[in-house]
């Protein structure tokens, strides 16, 4: 029998990184236990799912995921600017965190970018947009069961 392959559908078990291009760890689980997905789940972006096509367990990678495959190019119009006045019971800061909930319920995370008496700017791009993203992977297991 010859060995599994990723493919689309594949059950994958792997241990992951993702790091900026200088180095600096964004996420990983190489010091815990190995995550495991489906090809095609939405667990993993489409640009990293990719990158693993063709590998196979105990293979050892590392990729560079551009900002388009990853988690996109930052959007202007991402970038809104509130009335203070929405924020009256916050202690702002720049850097800081705030959720808001969108029309449908969900949560909608935002950056506080600027601030002053009148308006706050909050930045709704992923915190990781318009970055250069290293994905570093060693497969554990991989299998392709037929339905």
């Amino acid at each position: 029998m010859s060995e599994q392959r990723i493919g689309q559908n594949s059950t994958v078990t792997l241990h992951f990184a993702l790091k900026f291009e200088n180095g600096d760890i964004v996420d990983s689980n190489f010091e815990k236990d190995p995550a495991t997905f489906t090809v095609g789940d939405s667990s993993l972006l489409p640009g990293f799912e990719r990158t693993l096509f063709g590998l196979k367990a105990g293979d050892e990678r590392s990729f560079e995921v551009l900002p388009e495959q990853a988690f996109g190019i930052p959007n202007e119009q991402n970038v809104q600017v509130m009335p203070r006045s929405q924020f009256d019971s916050m202690e702002l800061d720049y850097g800081v965190l705030v959720i808001f909930k969108d029309a449908a319920g969900g949560e909608m995370p935002g950056v506080i970018k600027d601030f002053n008496d009148q308006q706050v700017t909050v930045d709704f791009n992923h915190p990781l947009a318009g970055k250069v993203i290293t994905f570093d992977v060693k497969i554990v297991a991989v299998s392709n069961s037929s339905l």
